[in-house]
């Protein structure tokens, strides 16, 4: 064993040497340096490589916006035109109407009661004094017989009163043809003065017998409205009773009426025509065609048969009435037609609405010449239906007129014309 303290001079050299051996070396390879600055120069020139062809990018990129932006400063404006046409002698101006019965009634009760049967029907084509509808009027009925009876007390009570006047008549032809002396002039007065006085009953008596004949032919008339009927050759369109039906006389907007009574030949129809119109239509004789909506088609040719003369305060528009036969009854109340006027023209040619421009100098169109040069130019108006107007002036037929002219297209710039009929155009 050996003495603490003492130094392993043989151990301490083994590890020395063991401690340089594991020591990392902090040399470099000879080539290092030169790899370095290679792989840096071939970096850079992938930096200026890449810089190049941004540059360049960047530069055709900027001339294709260039371009485009330069065409389309330069391109032309595509618009719809069409060619102004002459107004032919006449033009047809359609407007809408509606249908009216010629005559049309709502038929209420003259007297109070129910209804004891009905025999027409919505629908039923009746004749004038059809019975409709019969009410049972027992308060009516009673009164009537009160009326009889009291007519008959009356006759009774003038033959009494005439005999009455017959007795005093005689009486006092007796008494004046007395010798004088044998009655007094006292008593002869009274005699005549009670003839007078039987007379006056009697008259008083007829007088009453005329004013209960008065009311028994009140009553007999009111009978007869017991039994309801037309007033007119019609259809009845609406029917508001039943059998049992308690109904009151009179035409308040409490009462609920019976019928609703329409003749239907010839036919009504109303048109409203705007005021632009009015003056022409006032005046015009010419053939009205009146076409239905209800899928047939058929034309019914008539003319204006009145207007209001005046204009509604609301619509600004005439109220014009056409009449026209109606023997078939294929037009009933209420319907939508189509009314066409034939009018004159006023203007010299006609374009669609859609070619009109409004500005602060007014109305005014976009005229595209030969070159496809675009400028405005004022116009008048002669007439406008909404659709189709009519210029006084500003126009020449055959003049090529844009549509719908944007506020970015300014006078003179150049356009791409498209041709469209102006048939077409006033659909649009």
């Amino acid at each position: 064993m050996k003495p603490e303290g003492t130094v392993r001079s043989s151990d301490y050299g083994t590890d020395l040497a063991v401690h340089e051996n594991s020591a990392v070396s902090t040399g470099f390879h000879p080539d290092t340096g030169r790899r370095i600055k290679k792989m840096a120069l071939i970096l850079g020139a992938l930096l200026v490589a890449a810089f190049i062809i941004v540059r360049v990018d960047r530069f055709f990129t900027d001339r294709s916006v260039s371009a485009e932006t330069e065409r389309a400063a330069t391109a032309r404006v595509p618009v719809d035109v069409i060619e102004a046409r002459v107004v032919g002698s006449a033009r047809q101006f359609v407007l809408p109407g509606q249908t009216a019965a010629w005559h049309a009634s709502t038929i209420y009760a003259r007297v109070n009661g129910f209804v004891g049967k009905w025999y027409s029907d919505i629908g039923d084509s009746v004749h004038k004094g059809q019975v409709l509808a019969l009410i049972e009027t027992p308060d009516l009925d009673a009164q009537l017989t009160a009326a009889r009876a009291q007519l008959n007390a009356a006759h009774a009570q003038v033959l009494a009163r005439k005999a009455e006047a017959d007795f005093a008549k005689t009486t006092y032809d007796r008494w004046r043809e007395s010798p004088k002396g044998v009655v007094s002039d006292q008593e002869r007065e009274q005699k005549h003065a009670d003839y007078d006085s039987a007379v006056a009953r009697l008259q008083s008596s007829e007088a009453d017998v005329a004013l209960d004949q008065a009311h028994v032919d009140q009553y007999v008339a009111m009978s007869q409205f017991k039994e309801v009927t037309a007033p007119f050759d019609g259809v009845i369109t609406e029917r508001h009773i039943d059998i049992g039906n308690l109904v009151t006389s009179g035409s308040t907007s409490a009462t609920t009426p019976l019928y609703v009574l329409t003749q239907n030949n010839p036919m009504r129809v109303f048109v409203d025509v705007p005021q632009n119109a009015a003056a022409d239509l006032a005046e015009n004789q010419s053939p009205v065609e009146v076409r239905s909506s209800n899928g047939n088609g058929q034309i019914y040719t008539a003319k204006v048969a009145r207007t209001s003369q005046a204009l509604d305060q609301s619509s600004r528009t005439l109220r014009v009435e056409v009449d026209l036969d109606n023997p078939k009854q294929k037009l009933v109340p209420g319907m939508y037609v189509k009314v066409g006027f034939a009018l004159q023209s006023k203007g010299a040619v006609e374009i669609p609405a859609a070619a009109l421009t409004f500005r602060a100098g007014g109305a005014q169109v976009a005229r595209v010449d030969s070159l496809d040069r675009l400028t405005f130019q004022h116009v008048t108006i002669a007439r406008d239906d909404g659709n189709v107007v009519e210029l006084g002036s500003g126009v020449s037929p055959g003049d090529r007129l844009a549509l719908n002219v944007s506020s970015q297209v300014l006078d003179g710039d150049r356009v791409q014309p498209k041709l469209l009929e102006i048939a077409a155009a006033a659909s649009r």
